[in-house]
């Protein structure tokens, strides 16, 4: 136990300036959003150019390429929200069931595909994992542009899966900050779930 304790206290000792900026500017962007707070997509530029790179290094491909992904939904949703409440639309709103189900068709089908091609094409340890999180990942970040309840949910849930992959890949100050990225949405759809209900 006490050599556990020693590799986590060495880990958070190298961690990079780059993780450094990558987790504050994430942690902000993740409670700003759970918040309704537009400025969350210009910060999230921040973390996700910086994580692009530190995942690259670390030789998870499949959360490289969702760096770029989150890029551009930054880009997106930046315009969507600021067109949204100028239109004076609802704030939020709340998948039905074929939705969700087409959400977790989505999730299987890019995790087989994404799977295969880390698996086949790069020298990737861990080439499903970081695919099935991945794909969850680029599920719940569209439906957090849409402004859509049930994308804290997904965010829950795969910020748990992260963190045991983050403390394989030695990103102890990562998979700190999902922890606490967990703990923020679920807060997050707490706070959004009153939202919707006061415009229903």
């Amino acid at each position: 136990m006490q050599d556990f304790f020693q590799q986590i206290a060495s880990q958070f000792a190298q961690t990079t300036w780059l993780e450094w900026l990558g987790t504050l500017t994430g942690f902000l962007c993740v409670y700003l959003a759970a918040k309704q707070n537009i400025w969350n997509w210009p910060i999230s530029i921040i973390s996700v150019i910086s994580y692009a790179i530190l995942f690259y290094d670390a030789k998870l491909y499949g959360d490289t390429v969702l760096q770029f992904y989150f890029l551009s939904t930054a880009v997106y949703g930046w315009y969507y929200w600021h067109k949204r409440k100028e239109e004076k639309k609802k704030p939020i709103v709340k998948a039905n069931r074929n939705q969700f189900f087409l959400s977790i068709l989505a999730i299987i089908c890019l995790t087989a595909a994404i799977g295969y091609l880390l698996d086949s094409k790069t020298n990737s340890d861990v080439p499903y994992i970081d695919a099935f999180c991945t794909s969850v990942s680029f599920v719940a970040q569209f439906l957090m542009t849409r402004k859509v309840l049930q994308n804290w949910l997904l965010w829950v849930f795969v910020d748990i899966c992260y963190i045991p992959l983050y403390i394989h890949k030695e990103l102890m100050l990562t998979a700190v900050l999902y922890l606490v990225f967990a703990i923020i949405a679920w807060n997050g759809y707490r706070d959004w779930q009153k939202t919707y209900r006061n415009f229903v």
